[in-house]
């Protein structure tokens, strides 16, 4: 097994979140795993992206190679298609449709989402929405995390043991709420793919 990711999103979304609860299910699962620098999150609204390699056989560099990565895990669409280039031609991009508009020339929407529905892999979901409908608005990168969990071949109870672990100190409420937002995100994904 062996599976390349890129994390993808802006300052604040979660991003760190969503590598934590990865790893920590990856490395419970027995897989060895490599993490790259995390960039731009000192900054609110900054760029921030991650590689995260997954193997079950050691890793010898924590970067991708370009055009080498399984999946884009996005929490903003215009973050999704920076790292297309890093994207296999068979890999997946799981993305969330609503735009964190912090630049003044931020893209047109349409444009964006037409880039990439013509992808032959993606799952492009509204995880704002499905998270407040939730209750849950701080939990979109759970959303996003949920829906991408399919294609992660990690077992998806480690995932939620991983959520539990890791945010216990703040609260069964809260562990509760993050694992509500995955398993919603989880749900999307698997009523597209089975269409």
């Amino acid at each position: 097994m062996k599976k390349d990711i890129i994390l993808a999103g802006v300052g604040g979304q979660g991003i760190l979140s969503i590598a934590a609860i990865i790893g920590y299910a990856a490395v419970e699962t027995g897989l060895f795993l490599k993490q790259a620098e995390v960039h731009g999150m000192s900054q609110r609204g900054g760029e921030v992206q991650s590689h995260l390699r997954l193997s079950s056989s050691p890793i010898a560099s924590d970067l991708i190679p370009e055009g080498k990565a399984n999946l884009i895990i996005s929490i903003e669409p215009m973050e999704a298609l920076r790292y297309l280039p890093m994207l296999a031609p068979d890999g997946w991009l799981i993305t969330n449709t609503e735009p964190f508009i912090n630049i003044p020339n931020y893209p047109e929407i349409d444009k964006l989402m037409d880039e990439i529905n013509n992808l032959p892999y993606h799952i492009a979901l509204n995880a704002d929405k499905i998270a407040k409908e939730l209750n849950a608005t701080k939990s979109v990168n759970m959303v996003v995390l949920g829906a991408a969990s399919p294609f992660l071949d990690i077992n998806y109870e480690k995932m939620e043991n991983a959520i539990r672990t890791i945010f216990k100190r703040k609260g069964n409420e809260i562990v509760d709420i993050n694992i509500a937002a995955m398993k919603a995100g989880r749900n999307y994904t698997e009523s597209v793919i089975k269409k």
